[in-house]
């Protein structure tokens, strides 16, 4: 058994995020996004339906929603924006869905992964969502972890519990940055390790896990873009500071960088073992839940980032 089946046959139960509420008294919410190889969008989305009921709907030949389930509304998509031409920002006039893609989805489908997208849901229904691997795996979905292209990404979407104090938890993911890069790929290989996304650059890191670094929040998004245009972050904030500042993100970025602008934060460093009898997001989530941990621990905060020393 390798480490990496070891460690997730070892995952438990889903640990309790130390806030569960937002500051408006809700239930907080968390949308995944699990990737794999080796079964159409189309051939997903339908195995879902059948299991889970709800309606299909296709928005092009590579992209279906399959609406009314018993976990929300799912989509299914090829993970290739070029495959669905019809969502640029400004697409041709009566450019019709799928026009342009089809073709290119086709060639591409044997090397770019496919993507289940959950709603935002209570974040206690992750055990919910922790069968979702299964269902696809018995269907013929496959995927360790990372391709020859990049990693096969396990992304949470987590609704903070108050958007004030979004510095706190970045503070605490690079100072964890580390450890949890080490985590995710032990035990898979050169693969795992090579999809990982880009670390943080250390001056940024030392900028901000600094006690005294506490920006208005302005200023913090400048900072943050200044040393960050790109959505390859384990951390990545672009949505959560798109959703506060769209116009102000796009100009700070390069000109096709994707932007969805939405109240959360984007985890992308975990990675998906679909085609991994067993595996769960548990363990992912749990290290989650960790850092929140540590977050709201500011005293340990400051002393951490005070300690901090660049990685060898």
């Amino acid at each position: 058994m390798t480490t990496l089946e070891a460690t997730r046959q070892a995952a438990g139960a889903f640990e309790a995020l130390p806030e569960t509420r937002t500051t408006q008294g809700r239930p907080r919410r968390n949308g995944v996004e699990i990737e794999f190889m080796g079964l159409s969008a189309r051939a997903a989305a339908l195995a879902l339906a059948g299991e889970l009921g709800g309606r299909l709907d296709e928005e092009d030949p590579h992209a279906f929603r399959v609406v009314g389930t018993r976990l929300g509304d799912l989509k299914v998509e090829l993970d290739l924006r070029l495959a669905h031409p019809q969502r640029r920002r400004t697409p041709p006039p009566g450019t019709p869905p799928g026009a342009g893609g089809r073709w290119l989805g086709a060639v591409l489908s044997p090397f770019v992964p496919r993507e289940l997208i959950t709603e935002p849901l209570p974040v206690e229904r992750m055990a919910e969502v922790d069968a979702l691997p299964a269902l696809l795996n018995r269907h013929g979905a496959k995927g360790r972890g990372a391709v020859a292209f990049g990693s096969l990404g396990l992304h949470f979407n987590v609704e903070p519990a108050d958007p004030d104090r979004v510095l706190d938890l970045l503070k605490a993911y690079l100072l964890l940055e580390p450890r949890l890069r080490d985590d995710t790929a032990a035990g898979g290989g050169f693969w795992a390790v090579r999809g990982l996304p880009p670390p943080f650059p250390a001056a940024y890191v030392g900028k901000v896990v600094a006690p005294d670094y506490r920006p208005d929040p302005d200023q913090f998004a400048r900072d943050y873009l200044a040393a960050n245009p790109t959505r390859l972050r384990g951390l990545d904030l672009l949505p959560f500071l798109g959703h506060r500042d769209e116009a102000g993100v796009r100009a700070a970025l390069p000109k096709n960088e994707k932007v969805s602008p939405r109240p959360v934060l984007h985890y992308r460093v975990p990675q998906a073992h679909v085609g991994l009898p067993g595996w769960s997001l548990a363990q992912d989530w749990n290290r989650w839940v960790g850092l929140e941990r540590l977050a709201a621990d500011r005293p340990r905060l400051d002393a951490l980032g005070a300690a901090w020393t660049p990685r060898p």
